[in-house]
């Protein structure tokens, strides 16, 4: 949603290096890998950006041209579906992203106006941004969600105090980035600055993605104890008590 950080070009199993560090003890694969590692979403990111850019190249050459924006951003983004699926991205997430540019596009088209190409853009930041601080609240943060799916564990790292924890603090990163987004998209789309939206929408996509990624990561580590063998080993407490 709206950029997610495991959206897009996310990875939905470890690589090979990943796969060898499961495989080290705890304190190795806590070294050897971060979220960004985890988790990917630049790569993904970048893609996003194109079919956006697309659309302000045709919009601008064409005499700002509603159609000629929007043949140019339905191009480009079948051209990075076509990518996307050829270096093993998974299918339906392929979809998702060439859905999103032609849902764009139909809403750009249908009410005449460039900048609604970017309002399924602002209405999916906000419902993200809501998703995630409640998740929170609930105690179900979507970071652990997205890191424990990754990582096989279903909802085992939910039994781990330190874990819950870190993934909840790590998780208001990527709420605020929702939330950056929204201060910034609204005022652009409510005065219909169509490049300048252009312009914001590249500068808070991968750039803000990779912070995001480094900054949750950092938040995370700094919230586990000394001696916490890492993410892919929960301190789970066995059935008398102690942690196993």
């Amino acid at each position: 949603m709206g950029g997610a950080p495991m959206g897009d070009g996310g990875q939905a199993t470890p690589g090979p290096d990943q796969q060898a560090n499961a495989g080290s003890g705890p304190g190795e694969s806590t070294r050897a890998e971060s979220l960004a590692d985890l988790l990917g979403g630049r790569r993904g990111a970048v893609d996003a950006t194109l079919p956006p850019l697309a659309f302000a190249v045709g919009w601008l050459l064409g005499g700002e041209s509603l159609w000629g924006g929007v043949g140019a951003a339905l191009a480009v983004g079948g051209v990075v579906a076509g990518v996307r699926l050829r270096r093993g991205d998974r299918p339906r997430s392929v979809l998702i992203g060439l859905l999103a540019v032609c849902v764009a596009a139909l809403i750009a088209v249908r009410t005449g106006r460039a900048e609604n190409f970017f309002l399924l853009q602002v209405l999916s930041n906000a419902a993200s941004a809501l998703a995630w601080a409640v998740s929170i609240l609930v105690r179900w943060p979507l970071l652990g969600v997205l890191v424990g799916a990754v990582l096989g564990q279903r909802a085992r790292w939910r039994r781990d105090p330190a874990l819950l924890r870190g993934y909840g603090r790590a998780s208001w990163v990527w709420t605020a980035t929702y939330v950056l987004r929204l201060v910034v998209f609204v005022p652009l789309y409510l005065s219909g600055q169509v490049l300048a939206l252009v312009v914001a929408r590249v500068a808070l996509t991968w750039p803000l993605v990779a912070a995001a990624l480094a900054l949750s990561w950092v938040v995370l580590r700094r919230s586990l104890p000394a001696g916490h063998p890492g993410l892919r080993h929960p301190v789970v407490p066995g059935p008398a008590g102690p942690p196993r």
